[in-house]
Formats: C-alpha cells, sequence, structure tokens
C-alpha cells in the first residue's frame, strides 16, 4: 500500500553570510576626528608655551603679546568659519575654531593673571564672554564636541599660565561653568555637563586641600568660592532635571558640587562651617520637600547631601558628651517623619542617624562606666543621651513594624534593638545616681534603680502580649528574655556589688514584680479556660 508523499514546504534560501565588521579607525569620520582633536590640542599647547615665553623673556611688551594672541586666535576663528562652510569641512572647521575661541580666552587669561596687564574684574567679563559666544557658536553648529574641546582646552591649559590652581583660575573657571550652561538646556549634552563641572570642582578641591596643609582657615574669598559652586552647580543641575528627570548626569553633578561644601569643615572656623552645612542641609530639605517633581534618584541623592551637612554641623557644633544627643533628636524627628508621610527615605536617614548616634553613646559611655564605678562619671549628656537612645530604638522597631519594611528577621531584630535600648536606660539611671548621690553611693543607688527598670520593662512586655494577638509571641519571648536578664543581673553582678539597703531594695522590688506578673499570668489563663468551658 502507497501512501502520499508529505507536502514540501517553500524552499528557504540559504542566510547569507554576515559581512565583515569594519575595522574602528576605517569607520567615517574617525580618523579625521582624532586628528582634528590631536591638532587642536598641540596648537593650545603651541599658543601656551609662546606666551609663557613671551612672559619670561619680555618679548615684545604685554601689548603685543596679547595682540598676537588675539589675532591668531582670531585667525583660527575665522579660517575655522570659512572651512566650516565648505564640503566635508565640518570636522575641520569644528576643531579649528574651538582651537581659536580656546587660545582666545587663554590669551584673556594670561592678560589678566601672567601679566597683570588687565584687571581680573574686567579679564573675567571677557572670559565670560568669549565663552559663552563659544559654546553659542557650538550650538549654532549642532556641534557637543566643540563646546567639550573648548571648555577642555580651557581646563587643561589654564594652570600653567597662572603658575598652578589658585582661586583666581577658579573664578575663570566659575564664569566659564556659568556662560556654557545656555548650551545644555534643551539638548543631551551629557559629556559637556561632565566638562564644564570636574575641572571646577577638582581646582575647588584642590583649593581646600591645599589651605588645609597649610592651615590656613577663615578665608573668605576661598568660602565665597565653596558657596558659589554649590550655589551655581545645583540650581542648574536642578534646572536640567525639571527639563529632563532621566537625566542621571545631572544627579551626579548636584552631588559633585555639593562636595567642595561637605569636605571643607577644617579650612574655616567653626562658626562658618556650622552656618555653611546648616544651610546646605536647609536646602537640601527644601529641596526634597517643595520640588514634587524630583526623581527617585536626585531625591535620593538630596537627601543624603542633606543628612551629610546636618551629621557635620552636628560634629563640628557640639562636644563629645552632647554630640549622641543632637544625633538622637535629628534621628527621633526623621523617623517620626517617616511615620506620618511613609517615608522609606527619611526612615532610612532616621535609622542612619541613630546608628551613629548609638556608635559615639557608646564611646561616650562604654560598658567599663557601668561595671565599675571608677570609670563612671555623672553627666547630664550621658544621661540624656540614654534615654533619647532608648527612645529611638523603640521608635524604630515600632515605625519599622507599621510600615511593614521588613517581614523577615524581625524577631532578632527586636532582640538587638531590646538589648540597646537596656544600655542606654542602664546607662542613663547609673549616670543620675552618680550625679545625684555621688560614685560611691550613687553608683550602687543608680544599679539598684536599673535592675527594677529591667524588671518592669519585662513586667510591660508580658501585659503587652497577653492583650496583643499579633505581637505576643515576639512580646512573650522579649518578656521573658529580659525577666531572665534581670534575675542574672541581680544574682551575678548586684549580689556583689552592691551591699547594705540597695541590695535588699533590688532583691525585694524584683521578688514583687515576680510574684505579680505570675499572679497576673495566672488570672489571665483561669479566665479563658474558664470562658472555654462556658461556651
Amino acid at each position: 500500500m502507497t501512501y502520499p508523499a508529505p507536502p514540501r514546504g517553500p524552499v528557504v534560501a540559504p542566510r547569507p553570510p554576515a559581512p565583515p565588521r569594519e575595522p574602528w579607525w576605517q569607520r567615517d569620520g574617525v580618523i579625521s576626528r582624532l586628528l582634528a582633536v590631536a591638532g587642536a590640542g598641540v596648537t593650545l599647547v603651541g599658543v601656551v608655551m609662546l606666551l609663557v615665553l613671551a612672559a619670561q623673556a619680555g618679548w615684545f611688551g604685554p601689548p603685543l603679546q596679547v595682540a598676537a594672541g588675539a589675532v591668531f586666535s582670531l585667525a583660527l576663528i575665522g579660517a575655522g568659519v570659512r572651512v566650516f562652510g565648505r564640503s566635508g569641512g565640518r570636522i575641520g572647521g569644528i576643531a579649528l575654531a574651538a582651537t581659536g575661541i580656546a587660545g582666545l580666552y587663554l590669551d584673556v587669561l594670561a592678560t589678566s593673571v601672567l601679566y597683570g596687564w588687565l584687571d581680573p574684574m574686567i579679564g573675567l567679563i571677557a572670559a565670560f564672554g568669549i565663552a559663552a559666544a563659544g559654546t553659542a557658536l557650538a550650538v549654532q553648529w549642532k556641534s557637543q564636541p566643540m563646546a567639550v574641546l573648548i571648555l577642555a582646552g580651557v581646563a587643561v591649559c589654564g594652570p600653567v599660565l597662572t603658575d598652578g590652581l589658585d582661586l583666581t583660575l577658579i573664578a575663570f573657571l566659575i564664569a566659564t561653568y556659568v556662560a556654557s550652561f545656555p548650551a545644555q538646556i534643551g539638548r543631551n549634552w551629557q559629556l559637556l555637563q561632565v566638562v564644564r563641572t570636574v575641572p571646577l570642582v577638582g581646582a575647588v578641591l584642590a583649593a581646600i586641600a591645599s589651605a588645609d596643609l597649610s592651615g590656613s582657615t577663615g578665608d573668605l574669598r576661598l568660602l565665597l568660592v565653596v558657596v558659589s559652586v554649590a550655589v551655581v552647580g545645583i540650581g542648574t543641575s536642578l534646572e536640567l532635571l525639571r527639563r529632563n528627570v532621566s537625566d542621571v548626569v545631572a544627579t551626579v553633578m548636584i552631588a559633585l558640587t555639593s562636595l567642595p561644601v561637605l569636605v571643607s569643615a577644617d579650612v574655616f572656623d567653626r562658626g562658618a562651617t556650622v552656618a555653611l552645612q546648616l544651610v546646605l542641609a536647609a536646602a537640601a530639605v527644601t529641596i526634597v520637600v517643595l520640588v514634587n517633581w524630583l526623581p527617585v534618584h536626585a531625591r535620593i541623592t538630596v537627601a543624603v547631601i542633606g543628612a551629610l551637612a546636618t551629621l557635620q554641623a552636628a560634629v563640628e557644633s557640639t562636644t563629645l558628651e552632647i554630640r549622641p544627643v543632637v544625633l538622637f533628636a535629628v534621628a527621633l524627628a526623621l523617623i517620626a517623619v517617616a511615620h506620618s508621610t511613609r517615608s522609606a527615605l527619611a526612615y532610612t536617614m532616621g535609622s542612619a542617624f541613630g546608628v551613629i548616634g548609638a556608635l559615639m553613646f557608646v564611646s561616650v559611655s562604654p560598658p567599663q562606666a557601668l561595671l565599675d564605678s571608677d570609670h563612671a562619671v555623672g553627666s547630664v549628656g550621658i544621661a540624656v543621651g540614654g534615654i533619647l537612645l532608648a527612645a529611638t530604638v523603640f521608635a524604630f522597631v515600632y515605625v519599622l513594624v507599621e510600615l511593614k519594611l521588613v517581614d523577615d528577621g524581625l524577631q532578632a531584630l527586636g532582640i538587638v534593638s531590646g538589648l540597646l535600648a537596656l544600655y542606654g536606660l542602664t546607662a542613663a539611671t547609673v549616670t543620675l545616681g552618680i550625679g545625684i548621690g555621688g560614685e560611691t553611693t550613687g553608683f550602687t543607688a543608680g544599679h539598684t534603680a536599673a535592675t527594677i527598670e529591667w524588671m518592669i520593662a519585662a513586667f510591660a512586655l508580658l501585659a503587652f502580649g497577653l492583650r496583643s494577638v499579633t505581637h505576643a509571641h515576639l512580646a512573650l519571648l522579649a518578656g521573658l528574655s529580659l525577666t531572665a536578664a534581670a534575675i542574672a543581673k541581680l544574682f551575678l553582678f548586684d549580689l556583689v556589688a552592691l551591699d547594705g539597703l540597695f541590695r535588699v531594695i533590688a532583691f525585694i522590688a524584683v521578688g514583687l514584680l515576680l510574684l505579680i506578673a505570675g499572679t497576673r499570668y495566672a488570672k489571665v489563663f483561669a479566665d479563658r479556660e474558664s470562658a472555654a468551658v462556658s461556651s
């Protein structure tokens, strides 16, 4: 028996082999671009060498030196415009014009700084105009590389003419930074944004490092530069973000231009440093709260900047013992904001301040101060700090549960938080005891009160566990653990460290609280059994 042959499908032609990849150096315009950039760089180096040699050798005198540099630069610009208009002359025209504009800028810089023939303020105005005109021409020609070449040439060659990174050069870089900003509006010229910002911030950081190494403080010009860079940098970056919320580079530039403020704590006096950090922190809070369109990446960045500025202000404005108090106060405020606004970002910032405050508190009130009266001190700052540590820990756990930020590991986190709260309350109680009763009597009285506090806290947790259905298991575990800890402290520490009436008070108080807790539990379970039988 024969079967019909299956129908044949359409014949598929074999796929042609992929064309060989063209080497990068053979692609359209690559070689010409490389040669143009190299030519621009070498020409600018030659211009700088000519200006420096003319100044050192005293050739021609300042007027002719300036005129020669200006004529040469203008000739390059004219040649660039002429070449740009010809067929295939775009790359060459851009390179020639960019070189001429950068050379003209450097000529003005040399005239103002190197020769001292032109007043620096007039030089700044002229440099601003040259940079603005150059970037405007780059916009007209729709060429980001041209704008980048101009700014990069100025940034690289400028320090040679000013004999280093001084404040005068930074002022010229600020003028260039502002003048080139309009070129970015409405254009995704992110490389230009980087080239505008990085040299300026680098120069300011170098000036800060130099002032720090020399030990100089109170330089008002440096303070003005730091403030100007932060204000202009944050403001222009926010404008770019308003036009394009996905501009991550603008967010990075916000952080970069804020960096000089954050690292300048050692080069100004305490009052100026605290004021500067508080202004930056207030500006960051204002931006986060009022700028509704701010994207998430920028919001997080600005919040971190504000947190770091607040931390700097707290460190610079307080003594070692008071510092944890301020940090805990900031942490509580941020956690309260997180609870009211349900903001995970505010909660994270508050938690970070709480952790830093806890570490500082342990450094000023170490465990030795709780175990030996010779190391204990009766400081009001430590007492308040211990109370605020306990309050911060409670707020941390409470808001964490309310916002449902963590599902797993909550039990372990609760135990660690409870230990921290106990440490803070114990330190506060012992410190208050020493402050009131002296090192010997106050120390023993403080530990007596601390043991009773532990047991009261355990009783409160057990009572909460009886009323709560959701957190019954965790509250019961924490209450029983704290009860065991109070009894262990009573027999392992208080029995040895305390004497006389204080030892008696501690044992009687803990015993009575244990009896009350046991009686309360027995009554609750008896009532539950009666209710179950009757139902």
